[in-house]
């Protein structure tokens, strides 16, 4: 049983998919910059090592019974942080492609700052973008521009799954997370809850093994898929403000004439 006292209360989410080749090299670095971190990879249903190759790293796997998803497999994640009682959940992708030395960068901005979401940005101050193909630079472009006036401020990095989350906001995630390309509609998710966030400076590394999901024959479904779940989240939360103060309404009325009879 992972024990949050023993790690500090800080748990390390590495969702992963036939990462056979690279998880073992990121479990090792994360251990090597927070040691007392507990450490689980969730696998996806993989159809190589991967399970094998994170135990022996030292990693606590969670095995998923089938396929998920990106969204489904880091939901699983943090409803078990959640229910087990961790404070701060750090993700860090199976890929490589995170530098694990940036996690306790992340996990510091949790803690001083008290936002309830830290985005590790390969965007701020003079990172660059050189590990950033340009169809995905194009849609990350579009979604700065729609962000800003929906959260009130510049994020400049909204598609980063390099994000560590308080207990307010993994109490939320955990209920409820985006399935597909989750990163910016779970912006969305926080700034409705009226939660706040801080970008910090991160390394992102070049793929060490395989390919990313985001081809460019799939940019223009990703970018209309996120924009159609934003559009979404948006109702919701609008349906839910509206439905509130007619509920009290009706409870403040039925209670006056509980009063009465």
């Amino acid at each position: 049983m992972i024990d949050p006292r023993q790690a500090d209360g800080v748990l390390v989410l590495i969702p992963a998919l036939n990462e056979e080749a690279s998880v073992g090299e990121v479990i090792r670095g994360v251990r090597a910059v927070l040691p007392q971190a507990a450490i689980v990879v969730a696998d996806d249903s993989s159809t190589d090592a991967t399970r094998s190759v994170a135990l022996a790293a030292g990693a606590e796997v969670l095995t998923l019974p089938f396929h998920l998803g990106l969204g489904g497999c880091v939901q699983a994640g943090y409803r078990l942080a959640f229910e087990l009682g961790f404070e701060y959940v750090i993700r860090v992708d199976g890929d490589g492609q995170h530098d694990p030395r940036d996690v306790p960068r992340i996990l510091d901005a949790l803690r001083t700052t008290g936002r309830q979401m830290a985005i590790g940005s390969r965007f701020s101050e003079s990172n660059g973008n050189s590990h950033t193909s340009a169809p995905r630079a194009i849609g990350i472009a579009i979604f700065r521009l729609l962000l800003r006036p929906i959260l009130g401020k510049n994020v400049r990095d909204p598609t980063s799954g390099f994000v560590g989350v308080n207990r307010q906001a993994l109490e939320v995630f955990s209920r409820s997370f985006p399935l597909e390309y989750p990163e910016i509609e779970a912006l969305v998710v926080l700034q409705r809850r009226r939660f706040q966030f801080v970008e910090v400076p991160c390394r992102m590394r070049p793929r060490r093994t395989g390919r990313s999901t985001i081809t460019a024959l799939k940019s223009l479904y990703y970018i209309i898929h996120v924009l159609l779940g934003v559009f979404v989240n948006i109702l919701k939360f609008e349906r839910w403000r509206w439905s509130r103060p007619m509920e009290a309404s009706a409870q403040a009325q039925a209670a006056v004439r509980g009063k009465r009879t």
